[in-house]
C-alpha cells in the first residue's frame, strides 16, 4: 500500500503539548501514513524536533523513543511507568489544574511575572528549557531527509514571523519559538549568513503555528492541525487568572485563523472557477482536538509541568488521534474534514 503523505501543524502550549505528545504516539503505529513536513511552535517545535531526529535516527521506534524521552526530561520524570502508578493516587487533570491555581505559591509567582521582568534576575538567570532543549541531535533535526521542519518564532523588534528550517533550526532558535516574554528573556539569535543579531519571542504571537511554510510544492495537499488552544469556551471569563488565560487563548489561535480564512478563500476561488485549478494548493484541512479537556486546564497546568497531568494529556492525545483515524483518516487524500467557513466565520 502506498502511504499517504501529510503534514503536521503542530500548537504550542507550554506542557499541554503532552497532547500532542499522545497524538504522534498514536499516528506513529499507521505504517500507512506518512508525515512529509512539521511546522511546529514553541511545545509544537520542541515536539516536531524530536520527532524528526527519531524518525531520520531511528524510523518509527526512534520517534517514539525521541518523544518519550522529551516529556521524561520536560516531567523530571526518569521512568514514565511511574505516572501510570501515580495516576491511581492523583486528582484527574481538571482537578490538579484548579488546585494549582488556587494555591499560593502559584498565584505569587503569577502576580510576581505581571510586576517583575525576566531581565531582574541578572547572572542568576537561565531559561529553564535550555536543558532539554540542547540535548537535540541537531544533526538529525536539520538533516535534509523527511519530513520538513519549519520552527516558528516572533521577531521582538518587527513583530514578524521568522520561519527557521535547515541548519538555522538550532537550540535558540527552538528556545525562541518557546520564548514567553514574561518569563523568559528574549532569545537572541545571529543570522549566519549576514551576521546580523535579532531578539526573538514565542513564535505563538505570529503563527500558532505559521501553514503557509506547508504551501510548498513538494509538500501534500493534506494538513492535519494539532489543536491544543480551545477555540471556544461557553462561558466569559470572569475572575483574574480565567480573563488572563483566555486572552492568551483567544491571541495564541487568532494567527492561525487568519490563516485558516485565507486557505478557505482560495478553496472558495477555485470551486467558483474564479481562479484556475493548479495556480495555487487547493489545501485539505484536518484537526485532531479535545477542546472539552483543554477547557478544564489552565495557564497554570501549562506553565507547572505535573507528571501525572502529563500522562493524563498523552493518553488524551492518543484517544482523539484514534478517533481521527476512524472519524476522518479515511478522506485523507481525498476531502477536507474541517468546515473552515464554520470553524473562521
Amino acid at each position: 500500500m502506498t502511504p499517504i503523505r501529510i503534514n503536521l501543524a503542530l500548537q504550542g502550549g507550554g506542557a499541554h503539548g503532552a497532547f500532542t505528545w499522545g497524538v504522534l504516539d498514536r499516528l506513529l503505529d499507521e505504517p500507512w501514513i506518512e508525515i512529509a513536513g512539521i511546522s511546529g511552535t514553541s511545545a509544537g517545535a520542541l515536539n516536531g524536533a524530536a520527532l524528526k531526529a527519531g524518525l531520520v535516527a531511528g524510523g518509527t521506534e526512534g520517534a517514539r523513543a525521541a518523544l518519550d524521552r522529551l516529556w521524561a526530561q520536560v516531567g523530571a520524570v526518569g521512568d514514565l511507568r511511574l505516572t501510570h502508578w501515580m495516576a491511581a493516587f492523583t486528582p484527574g487533570a481538571g482537578t490538579v489544574a484548579r488546585m494549582l491555581e488556587a494555591a499560593l505559591p502559584w498565584s505569587l509567582t503569577d502576580a510576581a511575572t505581571r510586576m517583575v521582568s525576566p531581565y531582574a534576575y541578572g547572572p542568576f538567570y537561565r531559561n529553564p528549557l535550555e536543558r532539554v532543549v540542547e540535548g537535540f541531535d541537531y544533526d538529525r533535526v536539520c538533516a535534509c531527509d523527511p519530513p520538513a521542519l519549519f520552527v516558528g518564532a516572533t521577531n521582538v523588534r518587527t513583530g514578524k514571523v521568522r520561519i527557521f528550517e535547515g541548519r538555522a533550526i538550532t537550540t535558540e532558535a527552538i528556545l525562541a519559538s518557546a520564548c514567553l516574554p514574561t518569563l523568559f528573556q528574549a532569545v537572541e539569535v545571529t543570522d549566519p549568513d549576514t551576521g546580523e543579531t535579532e531578539a526573538y519571542w514565542d513564535g505563538g504571537f505570529t503563527g500558532n503555528p505559521a501553514l503557509f511554510p506547508l504551501f510548498a510544492d513538494d509538500l501534500p495537499e493534506d494538513i492535519v492541525v494539532v489543536s491544543i488552544n480551545p477555540l471556544e469556551r461557553a462561558e466569559v471569563p470572569v475572575t483574574g487568572q480565567e480573563i488572563q488565560n483566555r486572552i492568551n487563548e483567544i491571541s495564541f489561535n487568532a494567527s492561525m485563523l487568519r490563516e485558516l480564512r485565507s486557505i478557505q478563500m482560495v478553496k472558495d476561488l477555485i470551486a467558483a472557477g474564479r481562479l484556475e485549478r493548479g495556480t495555487m494548493k487547493d489545501l485539505r484541512v484536518h484537526m485532531i482536538a479535545d477542546d472539552a479537556l483543554m477547557r478544564q486546564l489552565n495557564v497554570a497546568t501549562k506553565l507547572v509541568p505535573n507528571p501525572v497531568v502529563l500522562d493524563e494529556l498523552k493518553r488524551a492525545g492518543r484517544a482523539a488521534a484514534a478517533r481521527f483515524l476512524v472519524e476522518a483518516a479515511p478522506q485523507l487524500g481525498r476531502a477536507a474534514t474541517v468546515d473552515l467557513h464554520r470553524l473562521c466565520d
